[in-house]
């Protein structure tokens, strides 16, 4: 990289510097130094129906993460200047070959060049379940045993138990479910049985009523 292209890309770096500091100065750290309850003028922060807060929390933790991206982008634009003033901008810190301009043309304070950024990207694991599950064991941990071959109550079960005393889901917050008895995970399915042939009720020879005879015109009353 020339001294054109470096001095181009150091006026570029000071301005989005000034323009993260000014965003920050304005923003007055989203008031996070004040309380929740005095931020929604509630005389107290626990509400009877969990979503009662739900909307003032969303937006309190949506200022904590526009707070923290600003400081996240102010240090990686500081470091980017000290590797102007170092000697070693625009190289790439995983395979050390020269970043190309037009990804440091987008993204000025890059520190990988697009391939090695890409298998940092394809190396990711993507988590279905939170990563506090791996360390918890027994009886918190998540117990769900469908594709086990335990009959025994798990996670499931108890879960189905206490939500079919009612959730904070109604029927149209998850579609297709008709009324509130239906609106919990696997609703649907027989409960207390293993199998289709468990749920057959043992009434007693006096409630099954006499089978039909077959050849009535052979019997003879």
């Amino acid at each position: 990289m020339d001294q054109v292209q470096l001095n181009h890309f150091k006026k570029r770096l000071e301005t989005e510097k000034e323009r993260l500091e000014v965003e920050i100065r304005a923003s007055n750290r989203f008031n996070l130094d004040e309380s929740l309850v005095n931020a929604v003028q509630e005389l107290s922060a626990y509400d009877n129906h969990p979503a009662e807060l739900g909307s003032e929390t969303f937006e309190r933790e949506k200022d904590l993460a526009l707070w923290n991206n600003y400081h996240e982008m102010l240090l990686r634009v500081d470091e980017a200047l000290d590797r102007i003033a170092e000697g070693g901008y625009g190289k790439c810190e995983k395979c050390g070959r020269e970043i190309e301009i037009e990804r440091l043309e987008a993204i000025p304070y890059t520190t990988f060049c697009v391939e090695c950024r890409r298998q940092e990207e394809d190396q990711r694991h993507t988590r279905e379940r939170p990563v506090e599950e791996e360390v918890l064991g027994p009886p918190f941990s998540r117990a769900f045993l469908d594709e086990s071959d335990v009959v025994a109550t798990d996670g499931e079960d108890i879960w189905q138990d206490v939500a079919g005393y009612g959730t904070s889901e109604s029927p149209s917050d998850l579609g297709g479910v008709a009324d509130y008895e239906e609106a919990y995970y696997n609703a649907d399915e027989e409960q207390g049985i293993v199998e289709e042939i468990d749920g057959v009720i043992d009434v007693g020879p006096d409630a099954i009523p006499p089978r039909p005879r077959e050849y009535p015109d052979l019997i003879k009353e």
